[in-house]
């Protein structure tokens, strides 16, 4: 049984043929080769395998776990299912771009906008923002926490997407609550959207580029940081 219907089929494949480039779709999962896959790990690989199927300029690399943990670490997955969208083309590139959980529901729709972004190799940013991110010199981990029926969810993920596409500093997740409870509390989610940036920086909704960016450069600034770390340290207990 497909999970994507024949008329969605059609709609994905049409706006597949905007693509550019080449986009590879590298899954994370566990349970290869016949055993019992993770939770929502089957029907992420079933939802990749649909989506690739529709478009020759897409490619899917599905890689263990616990097998490829060494691959696994250094592209900073820590969960499964991970599906990671990388450029395919003549110089093969990594882009921070990840889906922890199944992109079902409205985000589906990111994962196509993802693919799109990713084929064109543009974030389509502001002037501005682009200014600000050159200036960034340290890691940067965004988190995006959502829900599939969260409607204004799309919207902070594919911003915190285009700020890792366009700058080698910053990994951007999404991350889908109800598959990983224990970030959820970890991270005190009781609404989503909620955007975590670098741990401590906690952002209430889908907030405007020029929003997220300012919040997002706090991290240059190394007594706001530690005045942060120090807080979130003590609503841990």
């Amino acid at each position: 049984m497909t999970l994507l219907n024949s008329q969605v089929r059609e709609q994905v494949r049409n706006l597949l043929r905007g693509m550019e480039h080449p986009v590879k779709l590298l899954l994370f999962t566990q349970g290869e080769g016949g055993a019992i896959e993770c939770d929502f790990c089957t029907e992420t690989r079933q939802l990749a395998e649909e989506v690739t199927s529709l478009s020759d300029k897409l490619s899917l690399e599905i890689r263990d776990f616990v097998r490829d943990k060494a691959l696994a670490d250094a592209l900073k997955v820590d969960k499964i299912p991970a599906l990671l969208l990388q450029s395919n083309g003549q110089h093969p590139q990594d882009h921070g771009i990840r889906f922890f959980g199944i992109p079902s529901g409205y985000e589906f729709g990111t994962l196509i906008e993802d693919i799109l972004m990713v084929s064109r190799g543009k974030a389509e940013l502001s002037l501005a923002t682009m200014q600000r991110l050159a200036h960034l010199d340290r890691p940067v981990h965004i988190q995006v926490f959502v829900t599939p029926t969260c409607p204004y969810c799309p919207r902070a993920v594919l911003l915190a997407h285009k700020l890792a596409l366009a700058s080698n500093w910053i990994t951007a997740d999404m991350v889908e609550v109800s598959e990983f409870p224990h970030l959820a509390n970890r991270y005190h989610v009781y609404g989503v959207p909620r955007t975590v940036i670098n741990e401590v920086i906690h952002i209430e909704g889908a907030v405007p580029e020029e929003t997220l960016i300012t919040k997002l450069m706090l991290v240059m600034d190394d007594q706001v940081m530690e005045e942060l770390k120090r807080s979130w340290r003590r609503n841990q207990f």
